[in-house]
This record gives structure tokens, C-alpha cells and sequence, in this order.
């Protein structure tokens, strides 16, 4: 029993303490913590996915309320692996928490965690990057790192969003890692997905605020996306524009500043000191240039102004300081209906907001006026919040409703809260000196409650009123003379002294009663505080200076009873007076000057409100509540004198949807979907990024044409402008073609001796393909039709998912048409939408692959030998007849212009880096067409393009083919351009499958051994898989893997495994795939390659292949 109880105190429990809200197979109230815990270790360590899943929301429940969890640490980490992925979510939850308190025991883990990076479940993947961003190690920043930085290559947004989250964890851990870490922010910014925004805004606000230069090209995308990223995101990013755009933007009140001033000056002043003022002001105002607003200055008070209206009080109060530091005076007065919505929230929310309005209150006050009874007090309000009411009805204070609220000021004043009370009395006595007609009326009343039975109430007055009566002293001595009496009945410290300093400076005033006063604080001076006795002394040196005859023995005394006082400040106070009143043969120069020091005369104070300095801080900000700089502020920057070049901000997003006449244009303009300013923009292959947020893909677009909208410039030189604008692009065509001919003529040479070598295959390839035409046609029709709005309809999740899939499918049905499929509809010269042949549904059918006039086993021994890569590539690789064929241009869409493009797996001479594209033209209209070329190359950071040589003329019913080299930085990003005719421009997007991102490499099956060593870990990724009914022998599998993947095939000893080699274009990086058969038809697919994102999405593709 003994050691029992022993083990309980050691926990810090209590045995007799019941544990409510458990299971009763917890063991309940009887028993103790460790059989609890042994108990929930076994239901840990069972085969049984049940018993561990209600192990581990127990336990997520004892973390809930507060319980100690982490003795089972060591159980709980063992199922990091388990299979079930509900079991995995609660166990990083559990570690999330734990990691960073159990360090070692989680550093074992970390080849766990780091498997889950590689998880398909995003959610895993997540958790993954979570737990490890939690163990607060050192010697771990290295795989961090590698983590977030893969993680922010993710094709899911949410994995994304959590390398955001994880980078400021890193930056605080090891602070040399900022540079790195800024490239991640700089690649995180771009992310067009409204779930990652306001994280990576997080993030850059805690690792390089000072980093500008990284927000000047995502500043119009995220004033776009704000409307949609989540909430707590909202007020990261408002915050972090409000300080960007002082920086880059002119102040909209410069011209109003001055005059501003002056009405301050001048508002209780005469008429005629106005119009002397106004008279000044007009010189220094008519210098000024007249004030323009900058279109992106515009744009983001445009987006902002409707998340007044959110629910969250954060984004309210973020989007009302981002209007009162930089809107135009005019336009301020929005923010007071929000804020006063506040009002009626919590009391926390309530003091937080009356915190701002009051700052808010003194320079805009006409803002908050309308609204005046919002701010009448309460009697359920607490103390805090009554006061700074009691702040904003003063600042709120004028001649037209003052009398109002003094009304209100006398109720307050019979209140039961004594701070209430006297924070009522001292706004009494602001608003008379504030305004000057009714201070006599405040004097009064003031007077009147000196006679209060409440002691504080009198004391509180007495202060104020002494403030009051150094305005105007003469005409108010009867009031001194009634304060003087007083002093024997009140005892609060503050007011006895300020009584007594009042009667020591208009002791002129007063000749018969302030002798007598000092003779009765002489008597108590002793039991006096020590406020109170300072103020003795300094009476009884102004009596002495100015009725010496009366007062000479009484200020004597009152100084030898100081000298021995038991505070040092009264002791040198006394000290120092005797010196300088008393006339002595030491005394210095100053003793002769003593009256002019202690009679001088005195400003009046000036009773200002607390908030009056405080808009220096943010307005919402943590500094600007407490009155003091807090920890992580970043100061608001000043205006800056002239505008900072607007053209930083500029993204190159060519018009897709530019039509010829201003007649098309308009019919443009009535098909643009609802968030979007530009139709053509979210095409139907571009990036996964890009494909969750369709509206903010032409966020820049919308902004640039936004910025037109706001600049005033009329609607009647718009003609002249487009004609200009037509000359303009005929003479840089002429110049582009010429360039382009001189500078390509190798290119052109080059791709000659390909098409040659190649045609025969080609020819081929197109006979096998021809069979599928009627089928895939409709297929690629309604693709290109539905694409382009896919991305609204769906989730973000699902769209990264879902159409990236779509993408990869579909277009291996997609062939080019063909001249029979022309003739058969010839009779219908226009070509209609409707046409119902090419909308039937298409089968999902593989292209069909002629006979191998190679074996396999022939195609690795010659893959050794150096021959000519046209004429051996194409067919070492995989057999001509499997290249697939993808639409670039419907020939509908293209106006009778159809183009297919190939990844010809050739090397592309020009430049080994890229990868080389044939595009194939098809001219099906009865009309030449002219000038095919690229323009204005829309690609990712990092991609390059070389465009082909400009095809001049394209007759009738022809057809033409030409080879394009594309960098793609070893990513499945699209390559986005304009396709130009002579007469029209026609948006274009390529996306590489990830398996034509590689070349294929001969190694030897050493030589693949030991590359495959070197790149183990978090580079090798293997999944088990059923293969499917038709891969029945080894040569189906190298068949399907070669015709899904650029790769080589590895010799191999054994007749059950598969190798092929290869490296990606750009970087060269090796990957190695291996496929090992087992019986019943599975197999083990392992691929190994430095770039964990290829490696995963080449595991999917193959796996897609080989299980079909």
C-alpha cells in the first residue's frame, strides 16, 4: 500500500481524486494512473487497427484535458507506421505535442518521419513535416530543411501551407539558416492558392520583414486572393500591405495636411484669425502638384473595404487600421459603422476597439459623431470599458453636444464605481478646458460636489478644479477661500495637497486665510503624508517670501520639523529652502532671486487625452494597447517623400483573349467568368498550382486592368490608342521575324535533318494512331471546352488531385485529325459548335502500339554502341508507333487551325537541357495561313524556351511539322505562349507528363548497384501493386515502363526483376527504377531518384501503367 501511495505522490496525483469523463474499461475511479497507462499500452501494442484507434483518441482526450500523456510516449511512436490513416493522424497529433519534451525518443523516430514525407496522403505528409518541424534539435536542421523545402514543392496546397508554418520554427532554432529559407519564402509567395497565402505572409513577417523587394510582384495577387484566404491569414497579410503600401505609395491627405493643422489651431478662435490662416495657407497649397492615387493603391483599399463585413473582429479591425493610416480622408468614415458593430461583442473584443477608436477619436472626429449614443455607458459595462467610453465621449466633445453629454456626466457621477466616478470628473474637467463656453458651467458643478458625502468624489474634484483655476485665478478666489475650509474634512493625500498648493500660489488672493491654514498643517505635519508635506513646505516658503511678518517663526518651525523628517526627499527639500529663503552671510546669488522662483508665473496644464501620441504605433497592434513598443513591432514607416517606381510590381501576363476589333472584344468581355478579368488565362493544362484558385490565376491581369480603370483617361482616345497600338505590333512582328530567321538558321538546319530521318517512323506512328481519330476527337473537344471552369467547381484539395490526374489521362487519347474526317463534313462549310459527332463519348482506349521489330534483350546490348541519336533514339527508347500524341489547339478553337504536339524523345541539338516537342500544324480551313509563330512566353521561374523557326506560309488542307526545344527545370509545370497567326492570337499551354522530363542512361547492373546505394532514405520510394491482366511476361513490363518513362533498360541476372536508368533533362539527376515480380501476379515497384516530387509522381504513372 505503502508503495503504492508513494508512486501516486511521485506522479503528483491523488488516489482518492476520481477521473471523470473515461470509460469505465479505463478503469474508472478505482484505478490508479500506471494501470490506466498499461492498459492503453496494450490496446497500443495489438494487431487490431480498433483497439489502437480508441487507444489513441483516449489518450488525445487525457492531452485535452490537460492530463500528462507522455509516459506513453515510446507506445505511441511504435504505430507512426501503422497502415491505418486515421490510427496515423491522432499519432502525430500526439507527437506534435510530445516531440519537442521527448527529444530522444523521437530523434529515433526521424527515418519514420521522414518516410511519412513520402506518404500519398497529404494529410500524412502534413503531420509529418509537423512532428519533425517540432523536435527542437540541431543536429537536425539539415533534414529539416530538406523537408520544407521539398514540402514547398508539394502538389498539395495544405503540405505547402505547412512548410509555411514550419519555416519561422526553423528560423528560431538556427538563424543562419534565413537565407535559405527566404528562397523558400520567395518560392512560397508565388503560390497562386489562396490556403498557402497567408501562411507564407506569416512566415515572411517573422523571418525578413525588411525583405520588400520579395512582395513587389505577388502585391497584386495577394490583394485579389485576400477575399478568400482564411481568416487569421486575412489579418497577417492586411497588416503586412498596410506597412508595404507607406513604403511604396504616396500619402492621399498631403494636400489636405496643412489645412488640417490650421483648423486644429483655429478651432476655437475668432472669424478673423480663420481667414488670416486660410490667407497663409493658400501660397504653400497651390504650389503642391494636384494628388493622383496610384491604381495599386486603389486596388487594395477597393479589395479590402468588403471584409468590413466579415464575421472575425481581427479582420474588421485590420482592414479599419489599414483605412485610418492610408485612405483619404474622405473615405475614412466607412471604418466607424464596423467598429461601432464591435461594440456590441464581447467585453474583451469592446476594449480592444474602443482602444483604437479612441485614438481613432482625436484626429478624425466628425468619423465617430453620428455615432455618439453607440458609446453611453452601461451600468453593466466593466470598470475598463466605462472608462474608455468615458475617453471617446470626451474626445467626441464639441459646442453642439456638449450639453448632452454633460448630462450624461452627471449620472455617471452618482455611480457605486469609484474609478468610474473619478475618471467622470476628470472628463468634466477636460471638456472644460477643452471648450471654453462652458466652463463656468463645469466650475459650478464641480464646486457643488465638493460638498459630496462620498470622500473620493470631493478629492477627485478638488484635483480637477485646481487644474481649472490656473486658467483664470482672480475671477475665482471666492472658490479657494471655499477650498480652504474644507481641508480639515478631507483626508485623500492628492487633493489635501493640491488645496494647499493652490492657496501657496494665490496666497495674494487670500492674505487672511492662508497664514491660518499653515499654522493647523504646522500642528499635523508629523502624521502628514509625504506628498502632503512638501506642499506644507513649499506654502510656508511663498508665505515667507510674501508676509514674512505673519508667517517668519511658523516657516522656522515647519523647516526644523522637516529637517528631521524620515524621508531624505522632505530632509533636502527643507535643506535646500532654508538656503535659498533665509538670507544668510553663505548664501549664494540666488537667494535674491528666491520670489521671481517660487512666484513665476505658472502655465496652465492642459488636460490631454492619453491616446492624444499613440497613432505612431499601428493602429491593432499589441505596442499600440500597451502604450510601449512591444517585442517583434515593426515601426510604421512615414510616407516617403516622392513615389517609388510603380513598375516593380508589373507581371508579364500577355492578353491572352486580344481580339482584333473592338466588337470581338466586348463579346469577350460578356463570357469572363466571375472572379476572373481575363477568360483566357486559366487554360485548360495549366500548372496544379495555378488550377486550384482559377480566380486568382489573372490576378495580375485584373489588376492591371483595374489600375486602367482607376486612372481618369477618357473613353474617346481609346480608338486612337488601339490603332497606335496596331502599328506598333506590325513593326516588332517584322523585326521578331527577321531576328528570328537570321538567329535560327542552325535550328532550322538541325530540325531539317531530324524530320528527315525521323519521317519514316512518324509515318508509322500515324497509321497505327489513325484508327482512334473519330473516337478522341470528341474527347479532346469537351476537355477543352470544360477544363477552363473545372477549378471553380472543385475543392482545392481536389483539384490539385484530381485534374492533375485528368491532365496526365486524357491527352493520351488525344490524335491529330485527320483529312478523311474533313472530307466526310465538307458539305458544312462553317463549323458548328454543335456539330453532336464531336461531342459522343469517347473511350479511354490506349493507343495502339505496332509489333517490336526489336527484342528487348537487343535493345540494352546496342543501347552501348555510339550511333546516331535520329536514327537509333526514337527506337532504342520505345517503339515509334507508342509516342502519344496531345492537342495543343482544337482546330474549332483555332478557327480551322488544328496543332498536336509529341514529346519526340530525341535529343533536342540546339540545347541538350530541353526537351525536345514536335508540334505538328494542320491547316483545315480554304484559306492560307500565314506567320505561325510564338510570342510572349508565359513560364515559371527558371524555365526557358527556344521557340521554332517561323513557318511563313501554311496552304489549305496542309499539313506541317517543326521541333521546339522547352526547359522545364525538371518539373511538370506548363509552359505557357501565344500561338500567333497574321491575323489572330490563340493561348497555349504544353505540360509534360513527368516521364519525358528524362534521357535515358546506359549503366552497367554494378554500375546500378551502386548508384541505387548512394541514394537511399528519404530518395527511395516503394510501393507494392497488382499488375494487370495483359502484363503476363517481362517484355509487356518493359514495354509499358519504357512507353510511360524516357528510360533505358539495365542488364539484370534475374529473370523476375526489371532495371532502367535514366536522368532528368535539365539537372541530370539519376533515376533508377526497379520492378520485381512476385507469384500471383504482384510485383514491387521501387524507384530511386534524388527529387523526391519526380520520384513520387513516376511511382503513380507506373504504377497506372502496369496495373492496367
Amino acid at each position: 500500500m505503502s508503495a503504492s501511495s508513494a508512486f501516486i505522490d511521485e506522479k503528483g496525483g491523488s488516489a482518492s481524486e476520481p477521473e471523470y469523463g473515461h470509460d469505465p474499461a479505463s478503469g474508472g475511479i478505482f484505478s490508479s494512473d500506471y494501470k490506466r497507462h498499461d492498459d492503453l499500452k496494450e490496446m497500443l501494442d495489438s494487431n487490431k487497427d480498433s483497439l489502437k484507434l480508441e487507444a489513441m483518441k483516449r489518450i488525445v482526450a487525457m492531452i485535452a484535458r490537460g492530463k500528462n500523456a507522455s509516459d506513453l510516449f515510446p507506445a505511441v511512436v511504435k504505430n507512426v507506421a501503422c497502415k491505418n490513416i486515421e490510427v496515423k493522424k491522432l499519432v502525430y497529433v500526439y507527437l506534435v505535442r510530445y516531440a519537442e519534451e521527448q527529444q530522444d525518443l523521437a530523434l529515433l523516430s526521424i527515418s519514420t518521419f521522414q518516410r511519412g514525407l513520402k506518404d500519398p496522403n497529404q494529410l500524412i505528409r502534413a503531420s509529418a513535416l509537423r512532428v519533425l518541424s517540432s523536435i527542437r534539435v540541431t543536429i537536425i536542421v539539415p533534414i529539416m530543411m530538406l523537408a520544407i523545402k521539398e514540402a514547398a514543392s508539394d502538389m498539395s496546397p495544405y503540405v505547402r501551407k505547412t512548410a509555411a508554418h514550419a519555416i519561422p520554427k526553423l528560423h528560431s532554432l538556427d538563424p543562419d539558416q534565413k537565407d535559405q529559407l527566404i528562397e523558400v519564402i520567395e518560392k512560397l509567395l508565388a503560390d497562386k492558392t489562396t490556403l498557402v497565402a497567408g501562411s507564407v505572409v506569416m512566415a515572411f513577417e517573422e523571418v525578413c520583414p525588411d525583405r520588400i523587394d520579395l512582395i513587389h510582384k505577388n502585391y497584386r495577387k495577394l490583394c485579389n486572393l485576400l477575399i478568400d484566404v482564411e481568416e487569421w491569414g486575412q489579418v497577417v497579410i492586411i497588416n503586412m500591405l498596410t506597412r508595404y503600401a507607406r513604403t511604396q505609395f504616396l500619402n492621399p491627405n498631403i494636400n489636405e495636411s496643412l489645412l488640417e493643422e490650421n483648423s486644429e489651431k483655429a478651432f476655437y478662435a475668432s472669424d478673423d484669425e480663420e481667414e488670416e490662416d486660410k490667407k497663409d495657407e493658400v501660397a504653400p497649397l497651390a504650389k503642391r502638384k494636384p494628388y493622383v492615387m496610384d491604381p495599386d493603391h486603389r486596388l487594395l483599399l477597393r479589395n479590402t473595404k468588403p471584409l468590413l463585413q466579415s464575421r472575425n473582429a481581427a479582420v474588421v479591425m485590420a482592414v479599419a487600421q489599414l483605412y485610418f493610416h492610408l485612405a483619404p480622408k474622405a473615405e475614412v468614415g466607412i471604418i466607424a459603422k464596423a467598429l461601432v458593430r464591435l461594440m456590441r461583442s464581447h467585453s474583451e473584443v469592446q476594449y480592444v476597439v474602443l482602444q483604437n477608436v479612441a485614438t481613432m477619436s482625436i484626429k478624425r472626429r466628425g468619423m465617430f459623431e453620428p455615432y455618439l449614443k453607440s458609446f453611453y455607458i452601461r451600468s453593466t459595462d466593466p470598470t475598463q470599458i466605462k472608462i474608455l467610453k468615458l475617453e471617446v465621449l470626451t474626445n467626441l466633445a464639441n459646442e453642439t453636444n456638449i450639453s448632452t453629454i454633460l448630462r450624461e456626466f452627471q449620472t455617471y457621477i452618482k455611480s457605486m464605481d469609484k474609478d468610474f466616478v473619478a475618471a467622470s470628473i476628470q472628463a468634466i474637467g477636460r471638456c472644460a478646458t477643452n471648450i471654453g463656453e462652458v466652463r463656468d458651467t463645469c466650475l459650478n458643478g464641480l464646486v457643488q460636489l465638493l460638498s459630496n458625502r462620498d470622500e473620493l468624489v470631493v478629492a477627485e474634484s478638488v484635483v480637477v478644479i485646481k487644474k481649472l483655476l490656473q486658467m483664470q485665478p482672480e475671477q475665482h478666489s471666492d472658490i479657494i477661500k471655499h477650498m480652504a475650509k474644507l481641508i480639515d474634512n478631507i483626508q485623500v493625500p492628492m487633493a489635501r495637497a493640491s488645496i494647499l498648493w493652490l492657496i501657496g500660489e494665490y496666497c495674494e488672493h487670500v492674505p487672511k486665510i492662508a497664514p491660518d491654514v499653515l499654522r493647523n498643517m504646522a500642528k499635523t505635519f508629523t502624521n502628514e503624508e509625504d506628498i502632503v508635506k512638501l506642499q506644507i513646505i513649499n506654502l510656508a516658503a511663498k508665505l515667507y517670501l510674501t508676509n514674512s511678518k505673519q508667517t517668519k517663526l511658523l516657516t522656522q518651525y515647519v523647516l526644523n520639523l522637516a529637517k528631521y523628517d524620515q524621508n531624505y526627499d522632505i530632509r533636502d527639500r527643507a535643506r535646500f529652502i532654508r538656503q535659498l529663503i533665509v538670507p544668510t552671510d553663505k548664501s549664494g546669488a540666488l537667494s535674491k532671486y528666491a520670489k521671481k522662483l517660487f512666484l513665476a508665473l505658472k502655465p496652465a496644464p492642459v488636460l490631454e487625452s492619453t491616446f492624444k501620441d499613440r497613432d505612431h504605433f499601428q493602429l491593432g497592434s499589441l505596442s499600440h494597447l500597451l502604450n510601449a513598443k512591444a517585442g517583434g513591432y515593426q515601426e510604421l514607416p512615414d510616407w516617403p517623400e516622392s513615389a517609388p517606381d510603380p513598375s516593380v510590381r508589373n507581371v508579364e501576363i500577355p492578353d491572352w483573349s486580344k481580339c482584333t476589333s473592338r466588337k470581338d472584344r466586348k463579346e469577350k468581355k460578356a463570357e469572363k467568368p466571375f472572379y476572373s478579368d481575363s477568360d483566357g488565362e486559366s487554360g485548360p493544362t495549366e500548372s496544379a498550382d495555378s488550377e486550384s484558385d482559377s480566380g486568382s490565376g489573372s490576378e495580375s491581369a485584373s489588376a492591371s486592368d483595374e489600375s486602367g480603370s482607376g486612372s481618369e483617361s477618357g473613353e474617346e482616345t481609346e480608338s486612337e490608342e488601339e490603332e497606335e497600338d496596331e502599328e506598333e505590333e506590325k513593326k516588332k512582328k517584322r523585326k521578331k521575324h527577321l531576328d528570328k530567321t537570321k538567329a535560327k538558321k542552325p535550328v532550322e538546319e538541325s530540325t531539317e535533318s531530324e524530320q528527315s530521318s525521323g519521317s519514316e517512323e512518324r509515318k508509322r506512328g500515324r497509321k497505327a494512331v489513325k484508327n482512334q481519330k473519330s473516337a478522341s476527337e470528341s474527347e479532346s473537344e469537351s476537355e477543352s471546352s470544360e477544363s477552363g471552369d473545372e477549378s471553380e467547381d472543385e475543392s482545392e484539395e481536389e483539384s490539385e488531385s484530381d485534374t492533375d490526374i485528368r491532365k496526365k489521362k486524357t491527352p493520351v487519347s488525344k490524335q491529330p485529325p485527320k483529312q478523311s474526317k474533313k472530307e466526310s463534313k465538307k458539305e458544312t462549310q462553317e463549323m458548328s459548335l454543335l456539330d453532336l459527332d464531336d461531342f459522343e463519348p469517347a473511350p479511354a482506349s490506349a493507343p495502339v502500339t505496332p509489333v517490336n521489330f526489336m527484342s528487348s534483350s537487343l535493345v540494352s546490348d546496342l543501347e552501348g554502341l555510339s550511333l546516331t541519336d535520329t536514327i537509333l533514339a526514337p527506337t532504342t527508347i520505345t517503339p515509334s508507333g507508342s509516342i502519344k500524341m496531345y492537342e495543343l489547339l482544337h482546330r474549332i478553337t483555332g478557327e480551322g487551325l488544328a496543332v498536336e504536339y509529341c514529346f519526340s524523345r530525341q535529343p533536342f541539338s540546339p540545347d541538350p537541357n530541353m526537351v525536345a516537342v514536335q508540334i505538328q500544324f494542320t491547316n483545315n480551313t480554304n484559306s492560307e495561313t500565314k506567320n505561325l509563330h510564338i510570342e510572349e512566353p508565359r513560364l515559371q521561374c527558371g524555365m526557358r524556351i527556344r521557340e521554332f523557326a517561323e513557318i511563313d506560309v501554311l496552304s489549305a488542307g496542309e499539313s506541317v511539322t517543326v521541333v521546339m526545344g522547352i526547359d522545364f527545370c525538371d518539373s511538370t509545370q506548363a509552359a505557357n505562349f501565344q500561338l500567333c497567326t497574321h491575323t489572330r492570337k490563340f493561348f497555349a499551354s504544353i505540360q509534360p507528363p513527368v516521364g519525358e522530363l528524362m534521357t535515358p542512361v546506359f549503366l552497367t547492373e554494378n554500375d546500378f548497384k551502386k548508384e541505387q546505394g548512394k541514394l537511399m532514405g528519404m530518395n527511395e520510394i516503394s510501393e507494392k501493386l497488382t499488375l494487370g491482366e495483359k502484363c503476363v511476361n517481362e517484355h509487356v513490363i518493359v514495354e509499358r515502363v519504357t512507353a510511360t518513362a524516357n528510360l533505358s533498360r539495365v542488364p539484370c541476372g534475374s529473370d523476375k526483376e526489371c532495371r532502367f536508368a535514366g536522368k532528368t533533362v535539365s539537372s541530370g539527376c539519376l533515376v533508377l527504377v526497379t520492378v520485381s515480380t512476385k507469384e500471383g501476379g504482384r510485383a514491387q515497384l521501387t524507384v530511386n531518384c534524388e527529387k523526391m516530387l519526380i520520384g513520387t509522381m513516376l511511382v503513380k504513372d507506373i504504377m497506372q501503367a502496369l496495373s492496367q
